[in-house]
């Protein structure tokens, strides 16, 4: 099934009843989790093959979670400088994960937190010029006639098998590589299927180099999120480069690659821009199909071993904010794709935005989870976007569970640019954050208030539509504002998770725009001899002011932000009703920043103001059969633990933590234990109750 187009001092509780009015408990659905998280293990990446990021562990609750404290400590700065986003997989009684921009496998002793073992890919030219190197989020576990085998991807796109028990490479399986460094097995060179059968690759009529990999004439492909195993099938998916810093036209395209799990040998691939004669190819109105690329599955993916699908998230079209030289609709770009994992046959998909200039790439798995609508299951998939919005879809049939409803949008005045007239807008659920920026949107706590909100909203040009379109330089608009922009919404850093047997998702959003504004290509500040490409697009990204509209600065009447809040939120929405159940700040806005609101003038007497805007950014979360937990900070800056009360939102406990959450957290059972694991800057740290702790900090 395809759409019609293509195929502080207040708490949590005054947020509620300002956005809400009432409580709504969710009713117990006829969920049942999915495969990965049996008999307290973390097997995938987001715990189940459904990306929920649910333990059913039940040790830490409301009742003894302040006792929490840090068990162990995994320091990684001996390894590379690290800004890693991943979550560990704990399977087998091993935690195995990847850390630093080398992105370094390694294993550690769950009770400890010491070190195992260590796996490290020698380096290339490829690697080198990857953007992705601190984006690895974590490995894909299977298993060979019984034996535990960790599958990763790298910054320099290759796929390898190691033992996990060892962190060995698998004998026997993949292909050589020659590269010094490199072992003589268990390795397969993800390039060479890539580029096989591509056109432009072709026509360089060149010897490959695996060192240097796709010459950057034609563009360049790296790794994000690690694959994905089922049915004995490892899935791959890929990154090309940001293309908000792209200026040039020529980009390859991410096809899905799939391989035997147990050999290593090529299965099928997937063509995300459909070559003729195939479904969607019609999408693309010239030839620009034949050179032009991205469409990468950036994002982690999510399987349904039952159904036999995968289900893959994809990115726009090269390149961010322009398209002119790639007009149509642009399948499977910023889509929904289930695809057949044996054969990689397309099910069914869902374009979530039509040639998507906005950076609305859609940025964390999908969430895969059965839910109970008007009394009948339904198998669902739930992908939530930077735009604030979550598509429902039946995951089976790629129907939506609620109407899908094409709305016209507005139109680009950029010379060469034809966007879709219509854009897909789901009836259900409600938006979870801002989108555009209205009238509706402006604080209005007093008649005053609301009259100054409104003179600096239009003073500013601030207001704006969802999809509103970039500009170019000379427009005498300026800048669009971009609501949500690029970075959400939701967002890379902050998955969201599901209780899969209540059916509820819970959403870590920030709320901001971003100002877009185009300069022709040759002129644009980011063309650099680094550039991927020869041909300049006649239009891309420009220098510009930013932080337009997003709550401080010029959209603020002395100091107090004009738009509602909270400006970082966590939302929780039940599924099988498509109503929102609570709403409250993401941590503890900074205390002068209250303190501002407490005494701000013009709210002097006026009853009922939120001073808790909480945070920019976005929470790591996950969740239990009775908690939310969530990271985020203090009124004095401090990182903290919290724990959040699932039924009504309220903030039942928090304990301080060594530092700040990069990405999603994990929760599983060790030796009777339950088990926090929150990726820090520098390292990971395991929170759990009093008698886990064996030893302090480890390290290589």
């Amino acid at each position: 099934m395809t759409n019609d187009k293509c195929g502080g001092s207040f708490g949590p509780s005054l947020w509620l009843t300002l956005a809400l009015g009432v409580l709504v408990t969710a009713p117990m659905a006829a969920g049942a989790q999915m495969p990965g998280v049996e008999n307290g293990q973390w097997t995938f990446l987001g715990g189940d093959e459904g990306h929920t990021r649910y333990t059913p562990a039940t040790e830490i609750d409301a009742s003894n979670f302040n006792s929490l404290e840090v068990a162990w400590q995994f320091q990684s700065s001996s390894f590379t400088p690290s800004t890693t986003k991943a979550t560990g997989t704990y399977v087998d009684g091993k935690f195995i994960t990847v850390t630093g921009e080398r992105r370094h496998v390694i294993a550690l002793d769950p009770a400890t937190g010491e070190l195992l073992w260590s796996f490290t890919e020698a380096d290339t030219e490829r690697y080198q010029y990857s953007m992705r190197k601190g984006y690895g989020k974590g490995i894909a576990y299977g298993e060979i006639d019984g034996r535990g085998v960790v599958y990763i991807t790298t910054p320099g796109f290759f796929l390898h098998a190691l033992d996990a028990e060892t962190g060995h490479p698998i004998e026997g399986w993949g292909e050589g590589v020659s590269i010094p460094g490199f072992p003589k097995t268990g390795t397969v060179d993800l390039v060479t299927d890539l580029i096989r059968d591509w056109g432009p690759w072709e026509n360089l009529n060149q010897e490959y180099d695996p060192y240097q990999g796709i010459p950057l004439e034609i563009g360049y492909i790296t790794a994000s999120s690690p694959p994905i195993v089922a049915n004995g099938v490892v899935i791959v998916g890929n990154s090309a480069e940001q293309g908000y810093n792209q200026t040039r036209k020529e980009m390859v395209p991410g096809d899905i690659l799939a391989y035997d799990a147990a050999t290593g040998d090529f299965k099928w691939k997937f063509h995300v821009i459909p070559r003729p004669g195939e479904f969607g190819h019609d999408t693309w109105e010239n030839d620009a199909w034949e050179w032009t690329g991205d469409v990468s599955s950036w994002a982690p993916m999510s399987v349904d071993s039952e159904l036999g699908l995968v289900y893959i998230p994809t990115n726009g079209a090269t390149i961010d904010y322009y398209g002119g030289f790639h007009p149509g609709d642009n399948l499977f770009s910023t889509t929904l794709i289930a695809l057949d994992i044996e054969t990689g046959e397309r099910a069914w998909h869902y374009q979530m935005v039509h040639h998507d200039i906005w950076n609305y790439d859609t940025p964390t798995a999908p969430i895969l989870m059965d839910v109970t609508v008007d009394g009948e299951t339904i198998p669902g998939v739930f992908q939530v976007t930077k735009q604030a919005f979550v598509y429902a879809l039946n995951r089976e049939t790629g129907e939506p569970i609620w109407p899908i409803e094409e709305r016209a949008v507005p139109q680009s005045k950029v010379p060469g640019e034809t966007l879709s007239p219509t854009q897909p807008f789901p009836t259900k659920p409600a938006p979870f954050d801002l989108q555009g920026r209205t009238e509706d949107h402006l604080i209005d706590y007093t008649p005053e208030i609301r009259r100054r909100a409104m003179e600096v909203a239009q003073n500013n040009n601030l207001f704006a539509p969802l999809f509103n379109p970039p500009t170019h330089v000379g427009d005498p608009a300026g800048p669009a504002n971009i609501c949500p922009g690029g970075g959400g919404g939701a967002n890379i850093t902050g998955p969201p998770v599901a209780d899969p047997v209540e059916g509820v998702i819970y959403i870590t959003s920030t709320s901001g725009c971003s100002p877009a504004y185009l300069a022709p290509g040759v002129e644009s500040p980011l063309d650099s001899d680094r550039q991927t490409g020869v041909r300049h697009s006649e239009f891309s990204r420009a220098a510009g002011p930013g932080g337009r509209g997003g709550g401080g600065g010029a959209a603020s009447i002395d100091g107090l932000s004009i738009w509602k809040g909270p400006i970082g939120r966590i939302v929780a929405i039940d599924m099988n009703t498509g109503e929102h159940t609570w709403t409250i700040p993401h941590g503890d806005a900074p205390e002068d920043e209250q303190a501002m609101i407490r005494n701000h003038p013009l709210l002097q007497g006026v009853e009922g103001v939120p001073t808790n805007p909480g945070r920019r950014g976005h929470a790591t979360l996950t969740v239990s059969p009775t908690l939310l937990f969530a990271t985020g900070q203090t009124s004095d800056g401090t990182p903290h633990l919290f724990a959040i009360d699932k039924q009504t939102g309220e903030r039942v406990g928090q304990v301080e933590i060594p530092g700040g959450a990069r990405y999603g957290m994990a929760s599983w059972v060790h030796n009777g234990h339950q088990y926090i694991i929150i990726q820090l800057n520098d390292g990971l740290a395991a929170m759990a109750l009093p008698g886990a702790r064996v030893t302090g900090d480890a390290h290589d």
